[in-house]
């Protein structure tokens, strides 16, 4: 086998995945002898395919939908986020050879949120998460492991929103998603989890108008990258972040495990990646 560091993409399907994207600019900029590319596993697979990664050819491999969950049982050992997500995206081979489970995605999100609103904290007592998936789940994380003191959770399915909650319990109090709007009044952080607003998916119906004037709104959306919930959150004077930041600042703990460089989310690497959303 090569000692050239090869990893990849898990997932099925995969090719809308811009990992690829991402790792290979870092590889280019930093001047790197490795490779990234896609994997299609199917989900039957997925066990033996992680459980075999070195025989593949792959020191390490961020795992997408659907396999996240798969991952987590696959892995010899899963650390404290990857457990309290429930999920893995980050898979490496230690020393050992034992495979090793991460999940960034609250990182990635936290750290969007501290680079482009630094101050969102200091209004947020009060967060309202919309939606209860797994991407709902990260958030949440980040949001108790950061203090935040009160996080209302509110889903289309209430039922799903009250397994999440029971899951974190503590700070985490659902309301149902009829009433979000009169609750927005004591938000100062409204993050958007659902595909509602996504390109091909219904609209979000939201009163973006009801968020005290000092608000922060984000959405991990990223396609289209200014979203209608954004769009109304910048016309109203309020702080807007897109989910791209979230994407791209995910992928630095992985790329710094399996190439030895930690590499720096830039303005540069953010328009390589928007350059390929317009491309379609």
């Amino acid at each position: 086998m090569s000692d050239t560091p090869r990893a990849c993409v898990i997932g099925w399907p995969v090719e809308h995945s811009r990992s690829p994207v991402i790792h290979g600019y870092w590889l280019e900029h930093y001047r790197i002898d490795g490779a990234y590319v896609k994997e299609a596993v199917t989900p039957e697979d997925i066990g033996g395919f992680l459980r075999s990664l070195s025989a593949h050819g792959y020191v390490g491999a961020n795992v997408t939908l659907p396999h996240k969950e798969a991952a987590l049982r696959a892995v010899d050992h899963a650390d404290d986020a990857a457990q309290a997500i429930g999920a893995v995206n980050t898979v490496w081979l230690d020393e050992r050879g034992a495979l090793q489970g991460s999940n960034t995605d609250a990182y990635g999100f936290m750290t969007n949120l501290d680079t482009l609103a630094p101050t969102w904290c200091d209004g947020a007592d009060v967060a309202m998460v919309l939606g209860a998936g797994g991407a709902a789940r990260a958030i949440i994380h980040g949001l108790v492991e950061s203090g935040v003191p009160r996080i209302l959770l509110t889903n289309r399915t209430v039922a799903k929103a009250e397994a999440l909650a029971r899951e974190f319990g503590g700070p985490v109090e659902v309301i149902p998603w009829e009433t979000k709007n009169a609750a927005l009044s004591a938000c100062g952080l409204l993050v958007n989890s659902t595909s509602l607003g996504m390109t091909g998916q219904p609209p979000l119906d939201i009163m973006v108008s009801a968020l005290p004037a000092s608000a922060v709104v984000t959405d991990i959306v990223y396609v289209p990258l200014e979203t209608p919930l954004l769009e109304a959150a910048r016309a109203r004077g309020l702080v807007a972040v897109d989910g791209l930041g979230m994407l791209l600042h995910q992928a630095v703990p992985g790329f710094e495990r399996w190439f030895g460089v930690r590499p720096a989310v830039t303005p540069e690497l953010r328009a390589r990646v928007v350059a390929t959303l317009e491309a379609g």
